[in-house]
C-alpha cells in the first residue's frame, strides 16, 4: 500500500452486517480527493479519506497514477458504489479539459473495479452538505467535519470527496422513500427537472409527518 493510503485517517470498521460503502471522488490533475463513507440507516461514518497527489511528469503518466491510486483505494476499502463530481465548464477551456481528463481516469478506474458511478454537480453536493448550492470551500469543510464527527478539518479536496459521498447517500435515501410510495417528488424532481421547489416541499412535508429532522 502506498504511503498516501497508509497515512489516510481511518475509522474502525464495524462488525457485520456490513453497511453500504460509498467512495466519493473529487477529481483533479494536481489533486484528487477521495473518501469512503459508510451508511447505516441514517448514520454516516467516515471509513477512510485522503488526497491523491500525482507527481510532476507527462500527462499520460499523471493520469495513469490517478487511475492506479483510485483502483488501490477501491480494492483496499471495498466500496459498493462510487460518487464523483460532474465536470463543469471553467472560464479557462484548458483547465476544463485537464479536469475532464483526470475525471475520466478516475471514472475508468472505478468502473474497472466493478463500481457503479453516480455523478453530481458541484451545486448539488454543496446543497446536500450545507443547505446552499453556493457554499464556499470552508463551509463545505466545516459541515463535513460536523456531519462525520471528524477531529479536524479535512483538506479541501478530501472534504469535497466526502461531501460527494454524503450527497450520494442522501440521494439513495430519497430514492428509497420514493420507491416506498411515501412521496413521488422528493427524488424525481430534484434530479430530473427544472426546479427544486417541489422536491424541497415534498421532503419537508415527509419529515414533518414523521416528526424527524433531515
Amino acid at each position: 500500500m502506498t504511503d498516501r493510503l497508509q497515512e489516510a485517517k481511518c475509522c474502525a470498521r464495524p462488525e457485520s452486517p456490513r453497511a453500504l460503502r460509498i467512495l466519493g471522488l473529487d477529481p483533479g490533475l494536481n489533486h484528487t480527493g477521495w473518501g469512503v463513507v459508510e451508511v447505516s440507516g441514517s448514520r454516516l461514518a467516515r471509513v477512510a479519506s485522503g488526497v491523491i497527489d500525482p507527481p510532476a511528469g507527462e500527462l499520460g503518466e499523471r493520469l495513469a497514477y490517478i487511475a492506479r491510486e483510485v483502483s488501490l483505494v477501491a480494492r483496499t476499502y471495498s466500496p459498493d458504489l462510487c460518487a464523483i463530481e460532474r465536470v463543469f465548464v471553467n472560464v479557462n477551456p484548458q483547465s476544463t479539459l485537464r479536469l475532464g481528463q483526470a475525471r475520466g481516469a478516475a471514472i475508468a478506474a472505478a468502473a474497472l473495479e466493478g463500481l457503479r458511478v453516480e455523478e453530481f454537480t458541484p451545486s448539488e453536493i454543496k446543497q446536500a452538505v450545507t443547505g446552499t448550492g453556493t457554499a464556499d470551500k470552508l463551509m463545505v469543510q466545516t459541515m463535513v467535519k460536523r456531519l462525520l464527527a471528524l477531529e479536524a478539518l479535512p483538506r479541501t479536496d478530501e472534504a469535497d470527496s466526502l461531501a460527494c459521498a454524503i450527497s450520494c447517500a442522501n440521494m439513495l435515501r430519497l430514492r428509497a422513500i420514493e420507491k416506498s410510495g411515501e412521496t413521488s417528488r422528493a427524488y424525481a424532481t430534484a434530479r430530473r427537472g427544472a426546479t427544486g421547489r417541489g422536491a424541497r416541499a415534498a421532503w419537508t412535508h415527509l419529515i414533518e409527518k414523521k416528526g424527524n429532522t433531515p
